[in-house]
């Protein structure tokens, strides 16, 4: 493929008129959403779906609507407030960005690229994210829709390899505008084309702002014809005993005996590797009389 770096593309405007008309309402996008509310919902939203994240997001903002609130609480209060999200260790990393924000940055999320990714938890794709959307700057941001969405429309296959590569970065780039502004909007409005309409399994093609564009449309919309993949399964893992564990931590003001953590979950093997880890991801804290909570 041609690198555009920044030249228009003839899918652009029509993206960017579909957004304006159809994107959905959620709170980080409001005009008045601060850059830590924008950086709360990226951590919770990653590999977690919207409605499950806007009441968590609700409730967090509102008892720690910046960074120097939650800074200032207890790292085991992230850990409850992030209640059934899934995958908690991102509540210990949002805590321990809110404390380096106080610290580094005078308890402003910083605007600088370098000095987001240098945050705990901020990886590549959460820095150019909040860069983006918090401070309209320009970056690709690419995360599973995205990649989706130029795979499709700029290379004509029906899915992008299963992990990220190199090369969507490359992509990616290539298909910014080169105005910071617009670019700053076709990252949400391609990433909001892709959770609507251009969809893993059943895009509607027909709705799509850009069909009679789309390289994969084109072709004739060849299958996937990569490895299977395969669903994540969550029914008896470890995932589901960690789980648990965390739920009767969650419910109590203070420690749990041990035994209230072995009549959650009947596998002893596998609830013990689960509680193992969970300490050592720093989400639970042992304690002297065979008793365990959330960290202080």
């Amino acid at each position: 493929m041609q690198d555009h770096s920044g030249s228009p593309l003839p899918i652009h405007d029509a993206v960017l008129r579909w957004y304006d008309a159809n994107a959905r309402v959620l709170p980080w996008r409001e005009p008045d959403a601060t850059p830590w509310a924008v950086m709360v919902s990226e951590f919770m939203l990653q590999q977690t779906p919207v409605n499950r994240v806007l009441p968590a997001y609700q409730k967090w903002l509102e008892r720690w609507p910046k960074p120097v609130d939650l800074a200032a609480a207890a790292p085991g209060e992230a850990v409850r407030a992030w209640d059934r999200l899934g995958y908690p260790r991102r509540a210990l990393r949002l805590h321990a960005a809110a404390q380096a924000i106080v610290e580094r940055h005078g308890g402003d999320v910083p605007d600088d690229h370098a000095e987001l990714l240098a945050l705990p938890g901020v990886g590549t794709y959460t820095a150019a994210a909040i860069a983006s959307f918090a401070f309209g700057q320009r970056h690709a941001v690419v995360d599973t829709n995205v990649r989706r969405v130029l795979a499709r429309a700029l290379t004509g296959v029906a899915q992008p390899a299963i992990s990220p590569t190199a090369a969507d970065q490359r992509l990616a780039v290539s298909a910014l505008p080169a105005d910071e502004p617009t670019a700053a909007r076709w990252a949400v409005a391609s990433m909001e084309l892709g959770a609507l309409v251009c969809t893993a399994r059943t895009p509607h093609c027909a709705e799509c702002p850009i069909r009679s564009q789309c390289a994969w449309v084109l072709a004739g919309s060849p299958p996937y014809d990569g490895p299977p993949r395969r669903g994540q399964t969550y029914e008896g893992t470890d995932r589901q005993a960690r789980g648990r564990l965390l739920a009767v931590l969650r419910a109590a003001d203070t420690s749990v005996p041990k035994s209230a953590l072995d009549a959650c979950w009947p596998d002893a093997v596998q609830r013990e590797r689960a509680l193992d880890g969970l300490v050592a991801d720093g989400l639970v804290e042992p304690l002297a009389g065979n008793s365990y909570r959330l960290p202080t």
